[in-house]
C-alpha cells in the first residue's frame, strides 16, 4: 500500500539510491532531485508528503529551497548535511524545517524520523478537520460541539470511538482514508496491525446510522485500502 510521496533531493547520487532503497521497502513512493531547482520543479507537479534536502546542491541550497516552500507549504522538510554544526542547525529549523540530521545518518534512524514527521503532520491535518461545528448530509445531523448525532431527528448514540469515526470521515467527504490513518487519529497511535478494532468499530456505527448496513449509503469501503463518507453535491 503506498504510504505516500517523498521527494529526495541531493546532488549525490549514491545518497539518493540509499534512501530510495530503504524508503521504498516501506511503501514510500520515491522522486528523485540533484538540485534545488528540479525540486520546486516536482513539487509543482507532483503531491510530496515531505521533502528531504540536502542543504549544499548545486544552485539553489536545501535552505533556500526551504524558505520558498514554507511560502505556499506545511509539508514537513528534512534537511540532510555534512556539517554537524550547531549554527546550521539553527539557521534550518529557524526557517521552517522540521529536523536535521548529519551525514553520515543511519538510513534505518531516518526512515524512523520520516514516519514520525508524516504521522504528525498527517493528525494535525485531520484535527484541523475539526473547525466545523455542525454537519448535515441527507438527514445525518453531527454536532461536534455538544458530541451529538440525528438520523431525520432521531438520536443516535454512538461510542466515543464510534463518533470520532464518523466525524473523522464527515469533515472530509469522499476522502479516502486508510484503516492506519484511522487508527492513528482515533487511538493516538499506530495500529501494528490491528486492522480488525477499526473494521469493527466502522461494522457498530454502520448498524447505527445506515438504514441498510449492509449497502451503507455513507460509510463505504474501498477495497483494499480503508474507508471513505460519501456525499454527492
Amino acid at each position: 500500500m503506498l504510504k505516500g510521496n517523498i521527494i529526495i533531493a541531493d546532488d549525490d547520487p549514491d545518497i539518493r539510491e540509499v534512501l530510495k532503497m530503504y524508503l521504498s521497502k516501506e511503501g514510500f513512493r520515491i522522486i528523485e532531485a540533484e538540485d534545488g531547482d528540479k525540486v520546486l520543479d516536482l513539487f509543482e507537479k507532483t503531491k510530496a508528503d515531505i521533502l528531504i534536502l540536502d542543504v549544499m546542491m548545486p544552485g539553489l541550497d536545501g535552505f533556500e529551497v526551504c524558505q520558498l516552500i514554507r511560502k505556499k507549504s506545511d509539508v514537513p522538510v528534512l534537511f540532510l548535511s555534512a556539517k554537524d554544526d550547531d549554527v546550521d542547525k539553527i539557521v534550518g529549523l529557524g526557517i521552517g524545517g522540521d529536523d536535521f540530521i548529519s551525514k553520515p545518518f543511519s538510513p534505518s534512524v531516518l526512515t524512523a524520523k520520516v514516519k514520525a514527521h508524516l504521522r504528525r503532520n498527517r493528525l494535525l491535518q485531520m484535527k484541523e478537520h475539526a473547525r466545523q461545528s455542525v454537519l448535515s448530509y441527507n438527514g445525518l445531523v453531527i454536532d461536534l460541539d455538544n458530541y451529538s448525532v440525528q438520523m431525520n431527528g432521531s438520536d443516535i448514540h454512538l461510542s466515543g470511538k464510534e463518533f470520532d469515526i464518523l466525524t473523522l470521515l464527515a469533515k472530509s467527504p469522499n476522502r479516502v482514508y486508510t484503516i492506519e490513518q484511522i487508527f492513528q487519529y482515533v487511538w493516538g497511535e499506530e495500529s501494528f496491525g490491528d486492522f480488525r478494532t477499526v473494521m469493527v468499530h466502522v461494522s457498530n456505527l454502520r448498524k447505527k446510522i445506515e438504514i441498510d448496513p449492509a449497502n451503507p449509503q455513507f460509510i463505504l469501503t474501498v477495497r483494499g485500502i480503508g474507508y471513505k463518507f460519501h456525499h454527492s453535491d
